[in-house]
């Protein structure tokens, strides 16, 4: 059940009760429950304090923060954005079974989640693909090998996909974590990493021996995006499920690499099992601002100028002045804010209330208000009246 949905509840069996006094509850217990519990499960509980029940059927678990979880967690529930899949695995022993997992992304943070034996279906059907907004309930929480926590789902373990009462909005793309080839550090160095680029060179693979004489897989291939490029390291089953799709200028999503020294000089990233590599379509040549949402990146749009262009000075993070040119946008489907940095400020400050423009190479977020707008990067182009201006 939505949050709206509660509070018409609420005020349908207490009008005397004002929508502010409802949403000054609602605040109220965010302050003291921090961020562990979604406004669905708050709500609940300020509808308890006037004696508004709901049938079991509505009820709705409690739902965490991937950031707040910690190992030996039960009976968890977390809602995520799927960010990655992988194939489900047999294994034998004492208990034979089958595995499979997925990455999941909420507003803060990227979650490994665990499927076993029958709770495998929707990923082997086919059911969960990227992009789908998930609910996981009755999970519980383990550490991995490495210390990071991840949720497991087995026998009591429940899956919703795309729940009607959860708003995607919430819930990112791959693109809010993914970082610029550019800003790979060594502070980075065996710790996971998300990119996105092209393929600017490709290297034919080879195998070898490893020392217990079983045979091995390698192949190599040059990532670049607008801020540089860097050397991927494929290995073994990673190299069969890449070799034949892999060409150079293909567009590559890689979720969940790691950063390793390079033999020679530098960095270079390591793809192997646990990674996860999506080659990405070509881009729709124009978005419509509905079919726009956060994190999507290279985006290109175009509509009405409906609010006049506001020019002023922004302090940045690294205690520099630069311009930014702010105005609204619509088309048929509807509005976005645009915020127009440095070069692009000047274009963007001679717009007219009115006026027919593209807007070429932006990237999308979460703005003031939490509303989404478009962004400009250097490489961005303004088009308007029929010529094409780069600023």
């Amino acid at each position: 059940m939505s949050p709206e949905r509660i509070i018409e509840r609420i005020l349908s069996r207490h009008p005397e009760i004002s929508r502010a006094e409802i949403l000054g509850k609602l605040e109220k217990e965010r302050r003291k429950t921090g961020s562990f519990f979604s406004d669905e499960t708050l709500l609940r509980m300020v509808a308890a304090e006037f004696d508004v029940e709901f049938p079991p059927d509505e009820a709705v678990p409690p739902t965490l923060s991937i950031r707040d979880l910690v190992p030996s967690l039960g009976d968890v529930t977390v809602v995520g954005r799927v960010v990655a899949v992988f194939s489900p695995k047999a294994f034998e022993g004492n208990r034979s079974g089958k595995l499979a997992s997925l990455l999941i992304a909420d507003r803060n943070s990227i979650l490994r989640v665990v499927l076993w034996n029958d709770k495998t279906g929707p990923i082997e059907s086919g059911a969960i693909k990227v992009g789908q907004i998930i609910r996981f309930s009755h999970g519980y929480t383990r550490e991995d090998r490495s210390g990071t926590v991840e949720l497991h789902i087995g026998g009591n373990g429940k899956i919703e996909i795309s729940p009607k009462d959860v708003e995607g909005k919430h819930y990112p793309t791959i693109n809010k974590f993914a970082t610029k080839i550019g800003e790979i550090t060594q502070a980075q160095k065996n710790k996971k990493v998300n990119a996105i680029g092209t393929v600017k060179e490709l290297f034919s693979a080879s195998s070898f021996r490893r020392q217990d004489s079983s045979p091995g897989k390698v192949m190599r291939f040059i990532l670049a995006d607008e801020t540089g490029e860097i050397s991927v390291v494929v290995w073994n089953e990673k190299v069969d499920e890449l070799e034949e799709t892999l060409k150079r200028s293909t567009r590559l999503q890689i979720v969940n690499a790691k950063v390793k020294n390079a033999l020679k000089k530098g960095l270079e990233i390591h793809v192997d099992a646990g990674t996860y590599v999506e080659v990405l379509a070509p881009a729709k040549e124009i978005l419509k601002i509905a079919d726009l949402e956060e994190g999507l990146d290279h985006v290109n749009v175009e509509g009405e100028v409906v609010a006049k262009p506001v020019v002023r000075d922004v302090k940045t993070s690294k205690d520099e002045i630069v311009k930014l040119t702010v105005f609204e946008l619509k088309d048929e489907t509807g509005r976005i804010w645009v915020s127009a940095w440095r070069k692009h400020a000047e274009t963007a400050s001679n717009l007219r209330l009115g006026e027919k423009i593209m807007i070429k190479n932006v990237y999308v977020k979460t703005g003031f208000g939490d509303q989404l707008e478009v962004s400009t990067r250097n490489t961005t182009f303004i088009v308007k009246n029929g010529s094409k201006e780069q600023t």
